[in-house]
């Protein structure tokens, strides 16, 4: 078929299917939409909760777009505030991770599809 609409609602929450739905959800839509060389997410975190490990690619480079809400990125070691509609390209390498400011905090993200390209980084708010 030469399109296809979903909403997102409907796409499961992989965040609460691995145990992680106190942080907020995340909806990874390529099967449901038929991608096959696009990458799309959308994550939402609950007011003032931190993603609990960052990510970082190979050779992916990624555009977040800030829906609703408020809140900081962690971009390797310095944080950076962001707000609804703002933009942010990441280099493959840069490694990421979103808090929610008091209001909760949504985006889409969109990527190239990389199958195993992703490096997730654990303890990423230390230091």
């Amino acid at each position: 078929m030469s399109y296809s609409i979903t909403n997102l609602r409907k796409v499961e929450d992989m965040a609460a299917k691995h145990g992680l739905g106190e942080f907020g959800a995340s909806r990874f839509p390529r099967q449901e939409v038929g991608m096959e060389q696009s990458g799309l997410a959308y994550h939402a975190l609950k007011p003032g909760k931190q993603q609990p490990f960052g990510h970082r690619h190979k050779d992916a480079e990624e555009i977040h777009v800030i829906l609703a809400g408020s809140g900081r990125v962690k971009l390797d070691d310095e944080l950076v505030d962001v707000e609804p509609l703002d933009l942010i390209r990441l280099s493959p390498e840069v490694t990421r991770a979103f808090e929610a400011g008091p209001d909760g905090l949504e985006w889409l993200v969109f990527s190239p599809r990389y199958e195993g390209d992703a490096e997730m980084i654990q303890d990423v708010w230390q230091g």
